[in-house]
């Protein structure tokens, strides 16, 4: 499969995260939406890196800041890192591959 075809599913599932995620950090109760927004914001870091910023621009408004900034040592936070890692490794996976 070509980067062409995998790119815009990338960016429909960053979408459908971040608004899966929405109101994440009022909710440090549910690992899991802070494991997902930092999935799709690994995804996004791979993607810029890979020369696709402006896709992905155009797709979404970015979190301002890092919002794992102060949380990186509690179980939310640890989630969200996780997820960050994750969404960046295989990006690069299937981008590469393709």
């Amino acid at each position: 499969m070509s980067a062409d075809t995998i790119l815009p599913q990338l960016l429909e599932l960053i979408c459908d995260l971040y608004d899966d995620s929405q109101g994440f950090l009022d909710r440090t109760d549910d690992a899991q939406r802070w494991y997902n927004r930092g999935y799709a914001n690994g995804v996004i870091h791979a993607l810029q890196r890979l020369g696709y910023a402006r896709h992905v621009a155009a797709a979404l408004e970015l979190d301002a800041q890092d919002p794992s900034a102060g949380h990186e040592a509690l179980p939310w936070g640890r989630a969200y890192r996780h997820g960050w890692e994750m969404g960046r490794k295989e990006t690069y996976d299937v981008m590469e591959t393709g």
